[in-house]
This record gives C-alpha cells, sequence and structure tokens, in this order.
C-alpha cells in the first residue's frame, strides 16, 4: 500500500508529538500513557487478521470517568490536525508541482484553437452560492487557530530557514496546539443567522479577498503568454453569493430583521475592506505625472491619483458611518456621497488604471489597482449579494389569507389555471392589491415584511429569489405579484427549486408552460435561473433514482430553454457529501449532460466544505483553478449523453434501486425506531450547529428529518445509508440483464462511471464492525434484523464494486485515499466505542455529568473530524 507523502507523514508526526507533550504537560504522563495504549489498541485491530476489537473495548471499560473527556479530546484534535496537515499539504507546490490549468490551456488550445478558447475564457461565469447549513462542528476561535498552524507549516517548508527561524516555528505550533488543548472546542450557544453571515465575510477577508485577485491574475498571465490574448479588464469569471441571513426555508430564525442587518453588515464589512485597500493604494500612487481626463480634474495637482482616490475615501467613510447607524437601530439622513452600485466603486479606480497606462506606467496600473477592481468586480457593494429562499407554501396561504379577506374566494383551493389566471390578471394591472391594513396571521405578515425589505434596500446586494418545493408556475408567479405589491421597482430573478422526485420529474414541464406565458417572458428577459436539489431529492428517492432523476430533469431543461430561447442558469443545491450530491468538482461537472455547463454553473459550496475549499488562500486559488478547468472542460469538450440502449438500463436500474430504497426508509415498520437507537439522530441537538432547527417542522418523523442531520447520523455510525442503499439491487438488475451494456456504461460514460467512483469512495469509508458494535450496545434485539439485512446490503454491494471494477479491495485506485483512512482509523475507533458507552448512559434516564455529556458531544466532533464531513 502507497505511503503517505514524506512532508506529510512529518507534519502529521509532528503535529501528534506536539499534542502528545501538551496532553502530558496538562494532564499528567498517567493520563498520557492510557491515551498512547489506546491509540497502539487501536493500530493493533488493523494489523490483526481476525480484526479484533476486544482489547481495545476491554480497555476503554477500565476508564475512570474523570479520563473520558480529556481521552476523547486528545483523539478529536489528532484529527482535526491530521486534516489541517493534509490540507497544507493538499494546496503545497510539492502536492502539484505542475500548473495542471496551464497544461489544460494549452491542450485546449491546440484542439479548439486560441481564438475559440479565448471567447469561452471571457465568457466564463461561476457563480458561488456560501450557505451556512451545516455550518460547522468546530468553533471560528479555533478555525482562526487552525488557519494560523497550516501558515506555520508552509512556512516551515521553505528550504532557507536558519536554525533559530526553525526552533521559532515549531514553538509557534506548540504555542498554537496548547491554546487550542486549552480553549473549549464545543459551543456552548447555537449560533444566529446574523452569526453565521459574519462567519461567511469572514472567509471573504481571510482567503478570498486575496485568492480572487491572485487567480485570477495568474489566469490573465496564462492567457497574455500561451493564447496571445490578455484578460479584459473587466472580466469577472467568479461571483460570490449568499444564504446566510437569506434563508428561511424552515428557519424560523431568519426574519425580515436578520435579512436587513446581514444586507447593512455586508455593505459596512466591504466598505471597511475597501477603505483599507484605497488608504494603501494612494500611498502607491504617489506620482504627478498623468493622463488626459484625470489631469483635467484635478488641474495642477502635484498628486492627481491621491486627490481622487481621496474623494474615494470619503465616500466610503460616509457609507461605513450611514451603515453603522442604521445597524445601531438610529434612522441617519441619507447621504448622497453613500456608496449604492459597483459603479461608485469602479468609477475612479477605472480612471487611475487607463491613466497610468496612458502616461507609461502600465506595471503600475496592472497592481494593486488593477487587483482592487478585480475585487469590486467579484464582491461588489455588499461582498456577497444575498438570495432569498422561502418556502413555496409560504406564499400560497399567504395569497389565501389575501384573496379570503378581499372575498375573492380561496386561492388555495383553486385549480392551477384559476390561480394562473388571477396572477396574470393582476400583474398585469396597474391598480395596488394589497390593503393598507388587513388581519393576517405571523406568517403572512414575515413573508410581506421580507419582501418589502427586499424592495427597500440597493439591487446590487441582492441576488435570487429560490422557492422551496416549487411545483407549478403559479408558485414563480405569486412571489413577483407579493414583491410588486411590497413595492419593488426591478425584476428579481425568481429561481424554482425542484427537490423531491416528482417535482424532478415534473419539473422541465413546468418549466416550459412557464416559459411560454408572454408576461414572464417579458419579466425574465429570457433568461432563467432553475435550481435542482441533491439533499432531498436523495432523501426521497435514494441516491441512485434521484442522481438519474437530477440528470434526466437538466437535460430536458436545457432542451427546452435551447427550444425557447431561453438563456438557462442551472443552480446546483449540492451538499458537502455524497449522500447530499457532494464529491470532487471534477466529477460533478464531468457527469453534468452535454451542454448544461456552456461557461457557466451556479452551485452552492456549503458548511464546512466551505473552510475546505476557500478557508485559506492557497486553498481557494486552487479551488478557483479546479473550477476553471471543470469548467471549460465540460464546455468544450462535454462527454457524450447516453444512448438509448444505456438509458433502457439505467432507467430500470433506478427503478430497481427506488423500489428498494422505499421499502425500508419508509416500507420497513422497524425503520424508524432502528434508525433512532442505533444513530445519535436525537443527541445531535446537542451540537450547537447552526441556527436553523433539525427539521423543517416540530412534528414528524424521518420525512420530517432535514438531509443534513440524516446524513450526519449515519456517517456517525459509520455506515453512509444515504449514499448507497438501493445501489446494490441496481447494480445486480444490471448484472444479470445486460451485463455487457453495464460494461460499456462505464468505460464510455462519465456520468455512470464518477457515479460508480463516488459510490466506492463512500462504501469505501463505511466501517461494518463498528457499525455492528452500535448496533450490539443500543439497538433493542428485536431491531438486529434489520441492521443485519442493512449490513448484508452493503457488503454484498462492496462485492459488486469491485467485481464490476475488476480489482481485489476498494479504492485500490485511489491509495492516497486508503492510506489516510487507515491512519485516521486508530484514532476514529476510540471515539466511536466511547460513544456507544456515553449513548448508553444519556440514554439510561440517569443523570449524567457535564463532562460525560460534553464528552459525548466531542466524540460526535471528532467522528465527523475524522470522516471529513458533518452532513
Amino acid at each position: 500500500m502507497e505511503t503517505l507523502p514524506e512532508t506529510l507523514r512529518e507534519n502529521v508526526r509532528l503535529l501528534g508529538e506536539l499534542l502528545g507533550d501538551t496532553v502530558r504537560d496538562h494532564e499528567g504522563d498517567d493520563l498520557f500513557q492510557k491515551i498512547e495504549d489506546i491509540r497502539q489498541l487501536g493500530k493493533a485491530i488493523q494489523q490483526s487478521e481476525e480484526e479484533d476489537s476486544t482489547p481495545l473495548v476491554e480497555r476503554l471499560g477500565e476508564l475512570n470517568d474523570r479520563d473520558i473527556l480529556p481521552i476523547v479530546r486528545a483523539f478529536n484534535q489528532f484529527l482535526n490536525l491530521a486534516n489541517i496537515a493534509d490540507q497544507e499539504y493538499s494546496a503545497s507546490a510539492e502536492a502539484e508541482p505542475d500548473d495542471g490549468l496551464k497544461s489544460l490551456l494549452l491542450e485546449l488550445k491546440d484542439t479548439y484553437g486560441q481564438e475559440r478558447l479565448s471567447e469561452v475564457i471571457g465568457d466564463l461565469n461561476i457563480q458561488l452560492v456560501l450557505t451556512a447549513h451545516p455550518t460547522e462542528v468546530t468553533r471560528r476561535t479555533l478555525i482562526r487557530k487552525y488557519d494560523q498552524i497550516v501558515h506555520t507549516l508552509s512556512d516551515r517548508q521553505r528550504g532557507n530557514l536558519l536554525t533559530y527561524e526553525q526552533d521559532k516555528h515549531r514553538g509557534r505550533l506548540h504555542r498554537l496546539v496548547e491554546e487550542i488543548w486549552s480553549t473549549d472546542e464545543i459551543r456552548s450557544e447555537r449560533p444566529t443567522a446574523v452569526d453565521e453571515a459574519k462567519w461567511g465575510f469572514a472567509v471573504i477577508e481571510n482567503s478570498l479577498w486575496q485568492a480572487v485577485p491572485d487567480f485570477i491574475r495568474h489566469l490573465d498571465r496564462l492567457c497574455c503568454r500561451h493564447l496571445d490574448h490578455c484578460l479584459p479588464v473587466d472580466l469577472q469569471p467568479f461571483s460570490f453569493y449568499s444564504w446566510m441571513g437569506g434563508d428561511r426555508d424552515g428557519n424560523p430564525n431568519v426574519t425580515h430583521s436578520v435579512t436587513r442587518e446581514v444586507l447593512l453588515l455586508g455593505r459596512w464589512m466591504a466598505a471597511d475592506l475597501y477603505l483599507k485597500d484605497i488608504q494603501s493604494l494612494s500611498n502607491d500612487l504617489s506620482m504627478h505625472e498623468a493622463g488626459a481626463e484625470l489631469s483635467a480634474r484635478f488641474p495642477g495637482s502635484a498628486t492627481p491619483y491621491r486627490d481622487l482616490l481621496g474623494e474615494l475615501r470619503k465616500r466610503l467613510q460616509a457609507t461605513l458611518e450611514w451603515t453603522e447607524a442604521r445597524l445601531e437601530g438610529r434612522s441617519p439622513e441619507w447621504n448622497d456621497a453613500v456608496i449604492t452600485e459597483r459603479k461608485d466603486l469602479l468609477e475612479p479606480l477605472l480612471m487611475c488604471f487607463e491613466s497610468l497606462r496612458e502616461v507609461g506606467f502600465p506595471h503600475i496600473a496592472n497592481g494593486p489597482v488593477l487587483d482592487n477592481i478585480r475585487r469590486v468586480q467579484s464582491f461588489g457593494i455588499n461582498l456577497v449579494p444575498l438570495d432569498i429562499r422561502q418556502d413555496g407554501e409560504r406564499h400560497v396561504k399567504a395569497m389565501d389569507e389575501l384573496t379570503q379577506y378581499l372575498e375573492l374566494g380561496s386561492y388555495l383551493e383553486w385549480s392551477e389555471e384559476q390561480r394562473q389566471e388571477f396572477l396574470l390578471e393582476q400583474l398585469n394591472n396597474k391598480r395596488p392589491l394589497l390593503p393598507a391594513h388587513w388581519p393576517m396571521s405571523e406568517e403572512t405578515e414575515e413573508v410581506l415584511a421580507t419582501c418589502k425589505v427586499i424592495a427597500q434596500e440597493p439591487r446590487e446586494t441582492l441576488s435570487h429569489y429560490v422557492i422551496s418545493m416549487a411545483q407549478q408556475p403559479s408558485d414563480v408567479m405569486v412571489v413577483a405579484l407579493l414583491l410588486r405589491e411590497c413595492g419593488m421597482t426591478w425584476n428579481m430573478p425568481i429561481v424554482p427549486l425542484f427537490e423531491t422526485l416528482d417535482d424532478l420529474d415534473r419539473a422541465p414541464e413546468v418549466m416550459g408552460r412557464l416559459w411560454q406565458i408572454p408576461w414572464y417572458q417579458e419579466y425574465t428577459g429570457a433568461r432563467q435561473t432553475v435550481m435542482i436539489g441533491y439533499s432531498d431529492s436523495a432523501k426521497d428517492a435514494g441516491k441512485f433514482a434521484a442522481t438519474w432523476a437530477q440528470y434526466k430533469a437538466q437535460e430536458k431543461l436545457v432542451n427546452i430553454a435551447e427550444q425557447q430561447n431561453v438563456k438557462l442558469v442551472l443552480f446546483h443545491g449540492r451538499g458537502g457529501t455524497v449522500g447530499r450530491g457532494g464529491g470532487p468538482v471534477e466529477k460533478a461537472m464531468a457527469s453534468q449532460p452535454p451542454g448544461s455547463v456552456k461557461g457557466q454553473i451556479r452551485v452552492t459550496e456549503q458548511g464546512e466544505m466551505i473552510r475546505y475549499k476557500f478557508g485559506q488562500s492557497r486553498v481557494a486559488f486552487s479551488s478557483f483553478s479546479t473550477y476553471v478547468s471543470a469548467t471549460l472542460r465540460a464546455t468544450l469538450m462535454p462527454h457524450k449523453g447516453p444512448s438509448q440502449e444505456w438509458r433502457d438500463l439505467i432507467e430500470r436500474m433506478a427503478q430497481s434501486s427506488l423500489e428498494a430504497y422505499r421499502n425500508v426508509v419508509r416500507g420497513h415498520p422497524k425503520f424508524v425506531p432502528y434508525f433512532r437507537s442505533l444513530t445519535p439522530e436525537q443527541e445531535l441537538n446537542l451540537l450547537a450547529l447552526g441556527s436553523r432547527p433539525a427539521k423543517r417542522k416540530a412534528t414528524g418523523g424521518v420525512d420530517s428529518l432535514r438531509a443534513i442531520p440524516w446524513v450526519f447520523a449515519w456517517m456517525q455510525v459509520r455506515l453512509n445509508l444515504p449514499s448507497w442503499l438501493g445501489t446494490r439491487q441496481a447494480l445486480e438488475y444490471a448484472l444479470e440483464n445486460a451485463p455487457s451494456t453495464l460494461v460499456d456504461m462505464l468505460e464510455n460514460w462519465s456520468f455512470f462511471s464518477s457515479f460508480l467512483d463516488l459510490l466506492e469512495m463512500v462504501v469505501g469509508k463505511a466501517d461494518l464492525p463498528i457499525c455492528s458494535y452500535y448496533e450490539k450496545e443500543l439497538v433493542p434485539s428485536e431491531l438486529h434484523g434489520l441492521g443485519q439485512q442493512l449490513r448484508a446490503d452493503l457488503s454484498a454491494l462492496e462485492v459488486l464494486i469491485n467485481r464490476i471494477k475488476h480489482q481485489d479491495e476498494l479504492l485500490s485506485e485511489e491509495p492516497m485515499l486508503q492510506r489516510a483512512l487507515r491512519v485516521r482509523k486508530p484514532y476514529m475507533d476510540p471515539l466511536s466505542y466511547l460513544q456507544v458507552e456515553l449513548l448508553k448512559r444519556y440514554r439510561s434516564g440517569k443523570e449524567i455529568s457535564p463532562e460525560l455529556e460534553k464528552a459525548l458531544k466531542v466524540t460526535m466532533a471528532g467522528i465527523a473530524a475524522g470522516m471529513r464531513n458533518t452532513g
């Protein structure tokens, strides 16, 4: 088996050694030795042929209660430190000595010509939407310390360090590890929606603010050198948006006042960051020679650039003061100096840029001046324009209350045709529909208050209005009407989100009908974004059936949009885990239907994946490169669509998978009690994960549970069920009925091969002995039969994957991942066995000490760190 790279191994060893020294210093030799004994017993399980965990379980059973918390903290922190080392190495020059983006551009240039490639690059539109859920298990305080460790590890790799500098770096690492050990790793309070937004702003400030101009500069340099075509100044390949503070679907904590506050915070943060940059830029631009336009604006000035930037500084300061006053609850008088549009920032910067080029200072123009122009283009006036998301049912209820009050009938009871007729009549009528005062429920009052906030804020601070559980054209039209009635003066893009299997199947028909309505054609200007839900569709139908339904829906939407001359952007609501549509960007993009990318894509980046992909400038730079490469490939080299033979087979496979999945999740009478007793689903509420409740509704079973805790709970017990349940039956059907077609699909259809690769990864991360132990200790014996069935299902699936891929073991083509899992296992297993014991105590009805309750929460965080996912 391939070993980890030496640098990575050394960093893991060093951080582990420093953690051990810290534990010994603070907890004593006796506890340190217990941790070492447990670690060695964990390693021994892997080394024995029987993989007998009895010695480890017995040793854990001998622990005193007072030792449990520091022991689980030690294993949790080792897994976090191992992740840090892995993250630092992955973004290092050693891990990627060659520039993959450069190689791709040269390849595409040879194939398609530099003009065509330059055209596609110029049209790149990669929209990344930062979302809070599932937020972070890890506290932001610790994330900052982890970031400092990454920087220090990177600094240690410099080859010219003197001895004292090496000692200084090691000392800094030791100090940071000690700070981490002395910091409570579990939040005591659930973050608010505003806290989540602040976390999103912090990612921009600490990482993306630098990474975005750095990457665009790199892309520009490659284009200039190898395509003889430099990038235009106004190129904006990346745009950033946010749901933090705007996503109210099932989250009563996101109110209209929260949305207003987040919008203001974004404007304040943006003004503050731009002000710092402009002050620095003003120091740089000390020259007096200027172009005609700038000289005419400041005749006789010895420092015209500073004079121009001084005006911008005053506007930024005015913006800061005005937004700060509003945030404090005051009502300041309007100041015309307050920045309300991107052009307020761009015009003086572009004047500096053009002036410098005009008088022969191109290198100065292309330095920080250009970086700031690109920041403004990417981040606008509030860093991340906000998407608003609301459940479609809330709009229907609001309109029903209104029509009943106006004695027009019950909107809720009308047919789709009646609803559309009514809405079109109102949308084409200049007379207001909303009374000045009328009795309404709190829910409806909140819906309308949100619409009024949207109408009052600058257009550039907002992006799309997303409708969850959209089912009919009227769901889109009613939002347009409510927005207009609340004072909206511009056509905010309205995005239907199709989530369940039925909704996905119906999506092309719904959008086709909507695009045929003349009023809507005029409203959209033939531009439309449609969101595809991955999390809820997989939870509804199982991963295999949902993935195929998503593919078909996108394919049909693309075809209908082309027929009706609609410029379509598909918005992918992916989660972090494979069970929620996550996975490597390259595989996700390669598996899109042909013609569905066309240089543009919109995708959510959720929770802890934001930190993994964008939390560090170097890592963010690498992620940008991956996104651009994958988008260029999907645009210029789309994989061919499925043949009819493939379609017929995968349709039958999906049906087999759907039946198998639903027979268990919905049809098995013991499934819900098994799930609730096996997993820590109920206890997840102890973790202050985010501002949103775990369930959409206060009552209900698994159906009402959000996809995030659904996935998180199964990952904790290492069964990973949402990512694979039903796939065994799909693959068995194909092997029994069309084995040659299955091989053809695997070899020639990227969609299917990517799916199988991701399936192999999640099955490879599962651990049946661990799951069996959870069942033995936590699940009533009368439910064990279902557990045996599920584990047999997974074992059979592993055999099938190996058979189809002609390999002896899982992940044989991913030796680094295989090795990383083996390195983490001795640290994860003790956390799992201790979690079982703590769950037993917590559920016993007897009082559990605060230390043991905290230990239970730490085991959840540690297992999530080891699996590199919450949900």
